[in-house]
């Protein structure tokens, strides 16, 4: 039923018979860790309809305190630049901490509104019209007071799940920020290992590749002369047997 609540509890302690009378209390850090990447699941839809196309469609999603991952329709994998240009839009959108508004209407009157509403979803005679920046979707689920409120956003993950089927996941808030500090060490210990400075890195490494490169083709060469003249030296080792070449070798490692 579209109008009723339900709330999923365990029970770690105790025991609960029917009637007993239990006190609710939501934990409020994870609740707003929840709310700010729910929030920014539908800048994201909207950012990536805009980079890829209109084809983009929902077709699948999770939300929880930790990140919010995201299935789309889509046929081609997202290039690193499609990803920056998509972080760059939803976060001029949290930058720009536009106050969000929720609108409870007939569906007649939403869909003159020009929400997205997700093909396949089953809605009521009412409908919650929740507008984010601007984005404009059906949506009953617990969301920021303002776009600022998400904090920073930032893509993790991007994957093919199923054919015509893109996953994206990211983080924002706190989980943003400890994601990025975790690549800047990261960045960090390469660059130190590297010897340059982080900015430098992406040369350095492309310098490193050639240079193995290079040393694998010589070392290939140098294994082509020396097998050539271990042939060489066994050949003339070959008896001559009634105008026959006989050569008996124990090759090692063969």
């Amino acid at each position: 039923k579209a109008d009723v609540f339900g709330h999923h509890g365990r029970l770690e302690t105790g025991t609960l018979k029917v009637g007993d009378t239990v006190q609710a209390q939501v934990d409020t850090a994870r609740r707003a860790a929840t709310m700010r990447n729910h929030s920014v699941t539908h800048l994201m839809h909207k950012a990536l309809r805009e980079v890829l196309g209109a084809h983009v469609q929902q077709k699948g999603s999770l939300v929880d305190a930790d990140k919010t991952r995201f299935d789309f329709a889509h046929n081609a994998p997202v290039t690193p630049e499609q990803i920056a240009e998509i972080e760059r839009r939803v976060n001029a959108e949290v930058l720009a901490n536009e106050a969000t508004q929720a609108r409870v209407m007939d569906i007649e009157s939403a869909q003159k509104t020009g929400a997205m509403m997700l093909f396949g979803e089953k809605y009521g005679d009412s409908v919650r019209v929740l507008d984010i920046g601007s984005s404009r979707e059906l949506c009953g689920g617990t969301h920021t007071s303002r776009t600022g409120d998400i904090g920073l956003f930032s893509i993790t993950a991007e994957g093919g799940v199923a054919a015509g089927v893109r996953r994206v996941e990211a983080v924002t808030g706190d989980n943003a920020l400890h994601y990025m500090q975790a690549m800047e060490t990261a960045l960090g210990g390469v660059a130190g290992t590297l010897k340059v400075l982080p900015k430098d890195v992406p040369a350095r490494v492309t310098a490193v590749l050639d240079q193995v490169r290079k040393l694998e083709r010589e070392l290939a060469a140098l294994k082509g002369k020396l097998a050539s003249a271990q042939g060489d030296d066994m050949l003339a080792q070959a008896l001559d047997i009634k105008g026959a070449k006989v050569l008996a070798a124990k090759l090692e490692g063969a």
